[in-house]
């Protein structure tokens, strides 16, 4: 027991600091995506708070954070315009509606993890991570441009003179702390000490600066502070729960529930590469499901992982549960009870931190390896980096996955080859090498001259695999072609779950394909674990 206590906390001092540090970086994220969603801050905070607690000790990642994102803030606008549409003006039915769009997303994303969906992210290639990382960091570092933007008359314009030079130095005083601090000392978390620095500085200097509590005025909330969430029973008197009401929210629940998924195993496989070790992904999906729920049900707009905070959970040394659990903790404490201190954080300090996450994010060896690696991975790695500036993670990532995927196929399609002999017979024996699908049919059906062959033609499979209905369809054809033609046709060295859809599909084929074969290369690729001496000792 002293030894499993030992190993949880080897690395607490670690998980407390960086947590901390991201509950500070948490808030103005929270607040400005409840803006973009067009809800109450507190609703994003809540949502930060709930998410980032329940996955922190569920979820499939340790040292991985999870909060209410931008990804899926973007899709809630019009959900929530949507909705206070439908009803009287102050009712603020949107709200209820998107809390009833997260539940259905958290039951959807349940249902992924219950079927091991979260597997399918290990067919993701590493020029679409690559791609993903990269557009992110974009995203994040415009995002926070809008920050060198001040309020003026009601309208946002950017920052000129004293305000923008002060705005500038204090970013680049944290910076500077983050960058400088590690190489005299790694035991103190460089964030958290960075923003305590240009946050006293800000104070004790009285300067005129944009601060959390400022930006949440700005943006028409109240301020920070406010209670424990409470469970929203107005979910069940508002929202009908029909037919029409899943018909309206169903599409939203999906795409947020596709995004949330994508974005949090995305972050995993990276988190994984950073820590060198092995996240579960289908934990993960139920964790950020369970969560959903759970913060529909409380009053939060929902969530799924968030790179930049685990980039700076990760970096700060953040590798346990415990590091999650206190970011929450501490965001939690901060709406409760410390409000006020938090308010006045700058928001040039976290600007600072976020860049840092940026710098740390982007993956800058892609310049170096372009002329290294296959154009269609260059146009793959490109086009899911601007897909994601543009549009939304889903979209680049299944975008990159799908070229990626034509282009196996179309480089696979060319690798179909025949070699043909003739036996003493008379016997014309085709010997088909590489993959039989789809895209190398048209290929396949070229090899043949079914009119100028000979009476008797065996085609051989022994170096090629049969691998869709695409492939069964053109065996098929062919036979059918020969035997038009009056012409004797022998299948041999079919595998075997092709020979049962094709005796399945036709009893002919039982005269056509060869079931007797004396090839022990057959034998060792069909069935492997019978074979234990050295294919040199098998006579061929």
């Amino acid at each position: 027991m002293t030894e499993f206590i030992r190993k949880r906390t080897a690395n607490a001092k670690n998980d407390i600091l960086s947590g901390i540090t991201v509950a500070l970086a948490l808030v103005p994220e929270a607040v400005a995506f409840a803006f973009v969603a067009g809800v109450d801050p507190l609703v994003g905070l809540y949502a930060a708070f709930m998410i980032g607690f329940i996955t922190s000790i569920f979820g499939g990642r340790p040292g991985m954070i999870s909060g209410a994102t931008g990804a899926l803030a973007v899709v809630m606008v019009a959900l929530v315009a949507k909705g206070n549409a439908m009803g009287a003006d102050g009712e603020q039915l949107g709200l209820y509606y998107l809390f009833a769009t997260v539940i259905l997303m958290g039951i959807i994303q349940m249902l992924a993890g219950v079927f091991k969906l979260g597997k399918f992210v290990r067919l993701i290639p590493h020029p679409v991570m690559m791609g993903f990382v990269n557009g992110l960091a974009i995203v994040i570092f415009l995002s926070q441009l809008g920050m060198f933007k001040e309020t003026i008359g009601g309208e946002k314009i950017w920052m000129q003179g004293n305000p923008l030079w002060i705005m500038i130095g204090l970013v680049a005083l944290t910076m500077g702390i983050m960058f400088g601090l590690p190489k005299l000392t790694k035991k103190l978390p460089e964030a958290l000490i960075a923003i305590l620095v240009v946050s006293a500085i800000v104070i004790f200097g009285n300067l005129d600066v944009a601060t959390v509590g400022s930006f949440i005025k700005d943006g028409g909330g109240e301020g920070l502070k406010g209670g424990l969430p409470s469970f929203q029973w107005d979910i069940f008197s508002k929202v009908p729960f029909n037919l029409d009401t899943l018909m309206f929210i169903g599409p939203y629940a999906l795409i947020l529930a596709a995004i949330g998924l994508i974005e949090s195993l995305m972050t995993l496989n990276l988190v994984d590469e950073l820590t060198e070790t092995r996240g579960n992904s289908n934990r993960e999906c139920l964790a950020q499901g369970g969560a959903n729920i759970i913060t529909g049900l409380f009053g939060g707009m929902g969530g799924c992982a968030m790179i930049g905070q685990s980039l700076i959970n990760i970096k700060g040394g953040g590798r346990g549960r415990l590091s999650g659990i206190v970011a929450a903790l501490a965001l939690l404490g901060f709406i409760l009870f410390a409000s006020g201190l938090i308010e006045q954080v700058p928001i040039a300090a976290l600007v600072g931190v976020m860049f840092m996450v940026v710098i740390g994010t982007f993956a800058w060896s892609s310049f170096r390896i372009l002329n290294k690696i296959p154009f269609s991975d260059v146009i793959v790695l490109v086009a899911v980096s601007a897909l994601t500036v543009i549009f939304d993670l889903a979209i680049a990532v299944i975008s990159g996955v799908i070229i990626s995927a034509l282009v196996f196929s179309w480089e696979n399609a060319k690798r179909i080859r025949a070699r043909k002999r003739v036996k003493e017979d008379g016997t014309k024996v085709y010997e088909i090498w590489g993959p039989l699908f789809f895209g190398s049919i048209i290929a396949f059906n070229e090899k043949f001259d079914v009119k100028d062959d000979p009476e008797n033609v065996e085609i051989d499979f022994i170096e090629s695999r049969v691998s869709d209905h695409s492939a069964l369809e053109a065996i098929f054809n062919l036979v059918e072609k020969y035997e038009g033609e009056g012409k004797t046709i022998k299948l041999k060295h079919l595998s075997e779950d092709c020979k049962a859809l094709l005796y399945k599909a036709s009893p002919k084929f039982r005269e056509v394909i060869v079931e007797a074969v004396d090839d022990p290369r057959y034998h060792l690729a069909a069935n492997p674990e019978k074979f234990t001496k050295p294919l040199s000792e098998y006579k061929l």
